[in-house]
């Protein structure tokens, strides 16, 4: 099985997919030919963590469009491309960093051997994306709607691109079924050792489908499979590059920024500790320290079970103790709790 510390380095503007470490990329939900509410909602992406920013390229005023943008922002761009050459090969002289399109739904060899001339002349890599519905015909035929499909059709669509001498290529395998996209990664992780785009497809909304990524992409993380990671939400983009960074971050592949920990609540709890929490969660949101705060809702789960904590608290009968490296500090009131934690991160 390839490992991400080895799989083929591909470069994407000044991001290297492949090799060691991983990349969050998300996809603007705004219509590409929208130049200026694109230019921003790209700003907010990177200004939430995103890497690699994707645009979709219906026709050939949103490729014409891509130019414009790319000329307002300082990160790697990428254009979403099905089916139609000439859109790809407009893209690619508007500064795409990267060209999203299967070789083998773009018609004959020699439309083929014009993309891969154009991206091969200014650096540009080729994803090759197939996803559950995109199989190519032979290889659903041969196999069905099955793991081992979606990666004998990412093999047909790169041979097509081997074949004229192009070799970076980036590979995803997404279906909407968390078990078939993990099943497909790992197959194509002991056949070859492109880097892989990792995302589970259509997962929902931004309750079922953070369940249905994290699973996903968190169970190949943990497997050494995946170099750069999207999490497909029906939401706000941004929320799928918060969404990344927790999961890298409980992986263990990244670190930095506060960490949150809380115990569920229980019948112990004599504080709204739900709140709190919540409360807690979104003012950290600002604070960029690499510090693990907890919020326990009793002493059982207090400063024992969060003794690794930078800093938190530990409910008790209207009140908490607030402890530090699991030690008690003093106590305080519940309507403070809030107030106090935070003045105390702020001074850590």
């Amino acid at each position: 099985m390839a490992h991400r510390d080895s799989t083929k380095k591909v470069r994407v503007g000044n991001i290297t997919i492949g090799g060691g470490g991983v990349s969050i990329q998300s996809m603007c939900n705004t219509p590409t030919t929208d130049v200026e509410k694109t230019i921003d909602q790209i700003h907010s992406l990177q200004n939430a963590g995103c890497d690699i920013v994707r645009l979709a390229i219906p026709d050939m005023d949103a490729a014409k469009a891509f130019g414009k943008i790319k000329s307002k922002v300082n990160m790697p761009l990428v254009a979403d491309i099905h089916f139609d050459y000439r859109l790809a090969l407009e893209c690619v002289d508007q500064g795409a960093d990267k060209i999203r399109i299967n070789p083998g739904n773009i018609g004959g060899k020699d439309r083929v051997r014009q993309l891969v001339a154009a991206c091969k002349g200014r650096q540009i890599p080729i994803r090759i994306g197939v996803n559950m519905g995109s199989i190519d015909s032979e290889s659903e035929k041969k196999y069905g709607r099955t793991p081992k499909a979606m990666v004998e059709s990412a093999i047909f669509h790169i041979r097509l691109l081997n074949e004229f001498d192009f070799d970076d290529i980036v590979i995803s395998l997404k279906a909407s079924d968390v078990a078939k996209t993990a099943a497909a990664y790992r197959l194509m992780s002991r056949t070859l050792n492109y880097p892989l785009h990792v995302g589970v497809t259509e997962a929902g909304t931004l309750y079922s489908g953070l369940i249905k990524s994290a699973m996903g992409i968190g169970a190949l993380l943990l497997d050494g499979i995946g170099d750069t990671i999207r999490v497909s939400l029906t939401a706000d983009p941004v929320e799928e590059v918060k969404a990344a960074k927790s999961i890298l971050k409980s992986a263990g592949i990244a670190s930095g920024g506060v960490e949150l920990v809380s115990c569920p609540s229980c019948g112990r709890c004599r504080i709204d500790q739900v709140a709190i929490a919540n409360a807690v969660e979104k003012a950290l949101l600002t604070i960029d320290k690499p510090i693990k705060v907890a919020v326990m809702g009793c002493v059982v789960n207090g400063p024992g079970e969060a003794k690794d904590a930078d800093i938190g608290i530990a409910g008790g009968d209207g009140c908490a103790v607030l402890f530090k490296k699991g030690e008690i500090v003093r106590k305080i009131k519940e309507s403070e709790i809030v107030e106090t934690l935070l003045k105390e991160i702020g001074e850590l």
